[in-house]
């Protein structure tokens, strides 16, 4: 990999210390969450408690199905803390990538001696994907650990799916970064457009979730493609592959962007 794949493997090393810090942090939330549902969830004392809420915060926090096990892990972990660990980490590698290597000279560097602009962006896109699999894999196994301790129910083809929707808003945020990141050569740029994607699509889930008028909303949000049909009960649904899809534009066009402009350093 180290020959055929430069940047993949140097951005594996580089960052594999990190990368262990973001798996043992997804670890800690399951561990942290997913136990209580037997005390909280099964016994309908939660469904209680969400029931003096008002419906719209309700609707707009993914709180209404929180009493089954798959409704409680989606709204505690794949919607919420897991969703936001990963968005982060994504985000940051994302842009790091490229507006964070050409503000600290290396992508001036590594252009310099011989890499082309789209291998860059592609092999960067690569390695962030490896690690997504990584986070997949950490995840399913401690899901699947703690399924049946914790009373979920859950089928393996509802967590895979969940994984699959996870990862794929992860990714989305991720070409976010290196999209913007190739067209401004800034940091700051990707920080901004993966973590505003993010935003975007759950707010607009949010915003969609208060009246049946509204529902047409959803449609634009990502975060909406990859959860509206329920993962964890439902399994793969056309919207996880939605968001994979413009994933892979994005990415797409941060290759030609970069091929696009001048590299300033």
């Amino acid at each position: 990999m180290g020959r055929l794949l430069p940047i993949t493997a140097r951005s594996l090393r580089d960052s594999w210390r990190g990368l262990l810090a973001w798996a043992l942090g997804l670890t800690a939330a399951l561990a942290l969450y997913l136990p209580l549902f037997p005390s909280f969830g099964s016994n309908g004392s939660l469904e209680e408690i969400i029931a003096t809420l008002p419906p719209e915060l309700v609707d707009a926090l993914g709180y209404d199905q929180i009493g089954t096990g798959s409704g409680y892990a989606q709204a505690t972990f794949f919607g919420l803390i897991g969703f936001a660990l990963i968005v982060i980490a994504t985000t940051a590698w994302g842009a790091s990538a490229i507006g964070g290597a050409e503000e600290n000279g290396r992508l001036e560097l590594d252009l310099a001696h011989g890499i082309g602009r789209v291998s860059y962006v592609l092999e960067n896109a690569l390695a962030i994907l490896l690690k997504l699999v990584v986070f997949g894999i950490v995840i399913g196994v401690v899901v699947g650990i703690l399924n049946g301790p914790a009373e979920l129910g859950l089928e393996a083809s509802g967590i895979i799916a969940a994984i699959a929707a996870l990862a794929g808003l992860g990714a989305l945020s991720a070409a976010a970064a290196l999209l913007a990141g190739a067209i401004t050569g800034r940091r700051i740029a990707g920080v901004a457009a993966g973590a505003g994607i993010a935003v975007y699509g759950y707010a607009l889930q949010a915003v969609a979730n208060q009246s049946e008028d509204l529902r047409w909303v959803e449609r634009l949000s990502p975060y909406s493609w990859a959860y509206s049909e329920a993962p964890l009960e439902s399994g793969f649904a056309w919207g996880i592959a939605a968001v994979w899809g413009v994933a892979i534009l994005f990415t797409g066009a941060a290759a030609l962007a970069l091929r696009s402009r001048d590299v300033t350093g």
